[in-house]
Parts: structure tokens; C-alpha cells; sequence
């Protein structure tokens, strides 16, 4: 009686092991589970906010960007100045286009030539950054649509400063007209080479003429 007792709780202990063991494994196969559906979801969500983040010059998408084209005759005599406008996350381009009218992916100068690059996480004190870009960049949208534009002092660079100053852009709510122009023309991109010369190639052809002129009767 003694043998088999032992035996029978030798029995029971290697079952109750075998069974822990299997609960054991079946746990840590489902937390793993779970952990690789997790590890890929992030992994997909990273992949589709990088691909959103892509810049489509072919399909006037920028995101997160703050985009100039040339104004005509203007920018012929001053390259540094001309049409300003400011996108989505998704890219899309608003931009102040004429009195109280505010253009959505389509600016009123023509397409971008240049581009200037920011990012979402220069915006301080909040959680969801890219709806908080979005909703300043509506926000000044719907508040120029109000507006008288005006060349000097109230213009497509004033309504980009406006949207910057919404989301605190760099911890910063002195954005303006000047500053933009600015930093714009130092650290702006082209688009393409076309971008470039539709810049600067009135201007080479006007100094290079005066130039000649010069060069002819003096």
C-alpha cells in the first residue's frame, strides 16, 4: 500500500508539473503572441506615418511644410520675395491667395519651387502634435478668410506666422512676415532645378542685361 501510494503521488506530482509546465508555456506563447502583434502594429503605423511624411513634388504634397513660389514681375527684381503658403501633415498647401480668400491645394502663384521643411515635434506642451499643426493651420485658414490682404503688412507670410504662433511653433510666438522671408531664403530647398531657375533666372536675365547696357554706353 505504501509503494503504490507513493507511487500514485509520484504520478500526481509529474502531471501537476506537466500541467503547470504546459500553463507556463501556453502564457508565455500568448504574451509573446501578443507582444509580436503589438511590435508590428507599431511597426505598420510607423511605415504609414513615414510614408504620409513623404515629400510628392509630382503630386504638390509637402507635409509639414512651410512652401514659396515666385510672384511675377516682383520676384524678377527681388528674388527673396514672394508667395508663401503652409501645408497639412497630409500636404496639402493653404495659402493666403487674396482678400478673403484662402486657397486649399492650389496656390494662387503657381506651384511651389521651394520648401522649407519643419517638424512636428518642435511643438511643445502637447500630446498629439500633428492634430494640433492641423488645427492651427485651419484655425489661421478660417481667420484670413476674413482678412483684406495686404502686400506689406498683411499677406501670405503674415498668415504662415499666424498658423506658427497657434501651435507655438520651436516654443515660439514671434513668428512674422520678416522672419520667414528670412529664413526661407537660408534654409529653403528647391523643389528641382526647374524650381531654381524659375527663380532666379528673371533676375540673371535683367542684371545681365543692365549689364550690358551699362557695359555699351560707358
Amino acid at each position: 500500500m505504501t509503494q503504490s501510494s507513493e507511487c500514485e503521488s509520484s504520478d500526481f506530482n509529474i502531471n501537476k508539473l506537466a500541467s503547470n509546465y504546459s500553463n507556463k508555456k501556453n502564457t508565455l506563447e500568448k504574451n509573446t503572441s501578443i507582444e509580436m502583434d503589438k511590435m508590428s502594429q507599431e511597426l505598420i503605423s510607423s511605415i504609414k506615418v513615414s510614408k504620409e511624411n513623404q515629400i510628392d513634388a509630382v503630386n504638390n504634397r509637402f507635409p509639414c511644410c512651410v512652401v514659396w513660389t515666385p510672384l511675377p514681375i516682383i520676384t524678377w527684381f527681388l528674388p527673396f520675395i514672394g508667395h508663401m503658403g503652409i501645408c497639412y501633415t497630409n500636404g496639402v498647401i493653404r495659402d493666403f491667395a487674396g482678400p478673403y480668400f484662402v486657397s486649399e491645394d492650389r496656390m494662387g502663384f503657381g506651384i511651389p519651387t521651394r520648401y522649407w521643411r519643419l517638424s512636428v515635434d518642435k511643438i511643445p506642451f502637447v500630446q498629439n502634435k500633428r492634430e494640433t499643426w492641423d488645427r492651427a493651420v485651419k484655425e489661421a485658414s478660417e481667420e484670413y478668410k476674413k482678412r483684406m490682404h495686404n502686400l506689406f503688412c498683411d499677406n501670405c507670410h503674415s498668415h504662415v506666422a499666424y498658423a506658427l504662433n497657434l501651435m507655438n511653433y520651436d516654443n515660439s510666438s514671434s513668428w512674422n512676415m520678416v522672419k520667414l522671408c528670412f529664413l526661407m531664403l537660408i534654409k529653403g530647398s528647391f523643389v528641382n532645378f526647374g524650381g531654381f531657375l524659375k527663380t532666379w533666372l528673371p533676375f540673371m536675365v535683367i542684371i545681365g542685361t543692365i549689364t550690358l547696357i551699362k557695359s555699351s554706353f560707358f
